[in-house]
């Protein structure tokens, strides 16, 4: 089963499925920066989903903000449309408020705040616009592709469009539409894997998740499964309907289509109940499906990758642009083309100073504390990775915590990262993979790309 049906039969099998795609950092408001700037964190500063963290402050606005894919765009006469979810703090008194509207978009219907499906403030193109719990009024998936529609009936055909759509699914609250609340009853989530293992070679905060899970903690994360499915099948629903309205106005053919997340997710692997920031594959591979002129096959892929390759598809000289990415086009449409020997992840940990209340046994600097006291961040939870495919399968990890741990796994050997094997790897290796961390963590635009084995 799987409640994207019609996206892979419309994206992926009339495109291509990228089997290796993934996030710069697995948490929702830096890792769309990097969407939108082509940068890694380091760079972008964005580091949490807070404003001190960077998440839409008036520092990512004057600085990253303004070089950010579509103002380039814009630059080539191209129709924008943003609709949906942006950063997490868009539209907060602090970051400007709804007036603010990023340059480079000429139609913005951005959602204020966090997701949400229902009762929730947009800001259209600068105004304040807000939204009750009416079905066919408000339901936010479904609000942001019929003004998608909308705008494609209403271009000047005489220049190129781009359209942008961030609906809330699958984020909590998983408030699915009416027609879908009773789907995938019997779904439970997945149970392979790192599924309900002990994390006992990993990080501090790994180790800290009672093994076995408690029955009321796998109660939750089903639950949470199979809601986050349920508000899918709207998605789908939407790609169904995108596509078929490029095919009625006679420009499927000559449009590029990119289906994607911001993250990866975890519902129970290694004993964590629900949500992302780790470094495990479960949390940084992301859905890739593309379809459009020429395609035919790719090898891999990274987010800060999304904006160069859509700049270079609007005719614009990536190689004057300071990103941190590289336009994947050319292995796109010839197969030719480089691909990075390794890339980075790199995550800022998040952790509240005062104990959390309802957790008063679990001491301060730890969040996300739910269900059943189990927490998946912490100031601890800092990390930079090197993950290189050419040579070697490989993971190398470094954290900012106070016994400097190190993480390593053979991806090949150990799919699902079971193993940490630093204590059993050559040390000449482990030597290579830090020194390569130091350049990728100061790496900037240029020297993010131009990387030697």
């Amino acid at each position: 089963q799987t409640p994207l049906k019609k996206t892979k039969a419309l994206v992926g099998d009339a495109g291509v499925t990228f089997s290796n795609a993934y996030t710069a950092t697995p948490l929702c408001c830096p890792s769309r920066s990097s969407i939108l700037s082509g940068k890694y964190p380091h760079n972008h500063m964005v580091r949490n989903n807070s404003l001190s963290g960077n998440c839409s402050s008036k520092a990512w606005q004057s600085g990253p903000e303004n070089q950010a894919f579509p103002i380039y765009l814009s630059k080539k006469l191209y129709q924008t449309f943003y609709g949906g979810k942006y950063l997490n703090q868009y539209g907060s008194k602090e970051a400007g408020g709804v007036t603010y509207v990023p340059p480079g978009w000429d139609q913005w219907h951005a959602l204020v705040g966090n997701s949400q499906y229902y009762n929730y403030t947009l800001s259209v193109n600068g105004k304040a616009e807000v939204h009750g719990d009416n079905y066919e009024k408000d339901y936010l998936t479904d609000l942001i592709l019929n003004r998608s529609l909308a705008f494609l009936d209403e271009r000047s055909p005489q220049h190129p469009f781009f359209i942008m759509l961030s609906p809330p699914a699958p984020h909590s609250p998983w408030t699915a539409a009416p027609q879908y609340q009773k789907s995938f009853g019997d779904v439970k989530a997945p149970r392979d894997g790192s599924f309900n293992k002990p994390g006992k070679d990993k990080h501090w905060l790994l180790r800290q998740p009672p093994n076995p899970m408690v029955n009321s903690s796998i109660d939750y994360l089903d639950n949470a499964f199979r809601k986050r499915w349920q508000t899918l099948l709207s998605v789908d629903d939407m790609v169904e309907r995108l596509v078929k309205k490029l095919e009625d106005v006679k420009e499927l053919n000559n449009t590029y289509i990119f289906f994607t997340s911001d993250n990866g997710y975890h519902t129970g692997q290694f004993s964590l109940p629900i949500d992302k920031r780790q470094l495990y594959e479960f949390d940084i591979r992301v859905p890739l499906l593309v379809r459009g002129p020429g395609i035919q096959s790719m090898l891999l892929l990274m987010n800060i990758d999304l904006p160069m390759t859509i700049l270079d598809i609007a005719g614009v000289n990536v190689s004057t642009l300071n990103m941190d990415g590289q336009s994947f086009l050319p292995q796109l449409v010839t197969r030719n083309g480089t691909s990075r020997p390794y890339f980075l992840v790199e995550y800022t940990g998040e952790g509240h100073l005062p104990t959390d209340p309802y957790c008063p046994k679990l001491g301060p600097g730890l969040a996300n504390c739910f269900p059943d006291c189990v927490c998946e961040d912490a100031f601890n939870n800092t990390y930079a990775c090197v993950r290189t495919f050419k040579d070697y399968n490989l993971q190398y990890c470094e954290f900012a915590d106070n016994e400097a741990f190190v993480e390593v796994y053979n991806l090949t050997a150990d799919p699902y990262q079971l193993e940490n094997i630093v204590k059993k790897v050559d040390p000449a290796l482990l030597q290579t993979m830090n020194q390569r961390l130091i350049k990728l963590q100061s790496c900037e635009g240029k020297s993010c790309r131009d990387l030697k084995k």
